[in-house]
């Protein structure tokens, strides 16, 4: 018999309405003591009143009870969804512990319906990640793989070098037979295939893993071209310091700001130039790591002023940048054109005015990052999942060369490294240890 454990499942804070879970073996003697019903019937809403146990009325909430193994943890599973605040939700979270019930472990929701299982890890991964989703993209690709789409792959996969792992066994058994040529092409075009599809997923799950981390956009340009007026443009008031004065930003502002369905980590920079001053080197050193960690750079020209040496380092730095995304801006357009144009043409810039509004890049950013969000290759959702793909891959890539040269107990060797990389995505592992951290890292009540 399991321990019964409850929390509350609704973020804290004031809202209409709070959600109280508790689950396991005990949950609905719980829910019978605190609403004071006798006969409550699965999947039947109950609006009820609810006590604590010196018999004081808590609130009248409504009460849900699904009984085993037909709930989300496959044991017994109460819901109160009572009024929002902090104080009701917390009396309802007391008196359950009053009566047998544990305060819940983050994640030791999804971690009992995954051990009953409920879910796979890939399905429990997903839900975790669709709570910090940072766009509309996102929730889409989290809700294909909670329907089991990366858990359809990777059975796919397992089950083609399940395959060629049989047929080497088969040739091993067999060796003084001659081994038919046709054989071992179909085994290595088989291979070849499951390793680009690898290579492309994750390549793709890099690429887009803004989506659910929210894409970090940095604002770079030499000092006094209009960094922090843009910054505070997109955010819709004065966050950053705005003066004629050179080097006003002297270390990195970070803010996160919606565009379009997208929420972005918007980073404004020092201006980067050539300085003496300590507390500005400081600052300059901060930008270019802000490059370095983004996913987008905005490159800021002034369009009133003449392209100098500063300019050209700004234009040095994007030209040289490799899998990042790069916005190239004319500000200050409403003044007297003074920029030499054909220095930047071959970067496409958008022209745009702190006087008349930046929309024009905010629709650039935006165009960008939907087109970050399209395609229909798979995308894995955590650095656990990356991390099984590639050493998936390389054990496939591995188990080629003993392959063409005969050396079959080799080749089945790399391969069943494969089979055990691959199926670490879905598939239990036999460390109490590594659940406990993986699911140590969702919110209280999943």
């Amino acid at each position: 018999m399991t321990e019964t454990i409850t929390a509350i499942a609704t973020a804290h804070g004031v809202s209409s309405i709070s959600i109280v879970r508790v689950s396991g073996s005990k949950a609905l003697d719980i829910a019978q003591q605190i609403s004071k019903k006798q006969e409550i019937t699965p999947r039947h809403a109950y609006l009820t009143s609810l006590y604590n146990a010196s018999d004081d009325l808590i609130d009248q909430a409504i009460l849900l009870y699904f009984a085993a193994p037909n709930s989300f943890t496959g044991e017994d599973i109460v819901e109160f969804q009572c009024h929002g605040g902090m104080i009701v939700a917390q009396e309802i979270l007391d008196t359950a512990v009053v009566y047998g019930a544990r305060l819940a472990l983050p994640g030791e929701f999804s971690k009992r319906a995954f051990l009953n299982g409920k879910v796979d890890l890939s399905e429990a991964e997903a839900i975790s990640k669709l709570i910090e989703a940072k766009s509309v993209d996102a929730a889409k690709i989290l809700a294909k793989q909670m329907k089991g789409e990366l858990k359809s792959f990777v059975e796919e996969a397992r089950e083609a070098m399940l395959r060629a792992l049989a047929y080497s066994e088969v040739m091993i058994d067999y060796a003084e037979e001659d081994i038919p040529e046709d054989v071992i092409e179909q085994i290595v075009s088989q291979l070849d295939s499951l390793s680009t599809q690898m290579r492309k997923i994750v390549d793709a799950s890099h690429r887009r893993r803004g989506l659910i981390e929210g894409f970090k956009v940095a604002i770079i340009g030499k000092p006094n071209v209009g960094k922090s007026s843009l910054l505070n443009a997109l955010l819709s008031y004065e966050r950053a310091i705005v003066s004629d004065i050179a080097g006003t930003t002297r270390d990195t502002i970070e803010e996160q700001v919606r565009i379009g369905s997208h929420i972005i980590r918007l980073v404004d920079t020092a201006g980067i130039r050539e300085s003496d001053d300590t507390i500005e080197k400081i600052g300059i050193d901060r930008s270019m790591r802000s490059v370095e960690d983004a996913d987008v750079v905005i490159a800021l020209f002034d369009g009133s002023r003449p392209f100098d040496e500063e300019d050209d380092k700004i234009r040095s730095i994007v030209t040289n940048l490799r899998q990042k995304h790069v916005i190239v801006a004319i500000n200050k357009s409403d003044l007297e054109r003074k920029l030499d144009m054909k220095e930047l043409e071959m970067l496409s810039p958008v022209e745009v005015s702190a006087k008349y509004g930046f929309e024009k890049l905010t629709e650039a950013l935006e165009r960008l990052l939907d087109g970050v969000g399209e395609g229909e290759e798979l995308m894995l959702v955590s650095a656990r999942q990356i991390e099984a793909v590639e050493k998936t891959q390389q054990a496939v890539e591995e188990a080629k060369i003993p392959l063409l040269s005969g050396e079959l107990e080799f080749f089945s060797y790399h391969l069943q490294e494969a089979v055990k990389a691959i199926s670490s995505i879905s598939k239990p592992y036999d460390n109490e240890e590594i659940l406990d951290k993986m699911f140590g890292e969702f919110c209280l009540g999943k």
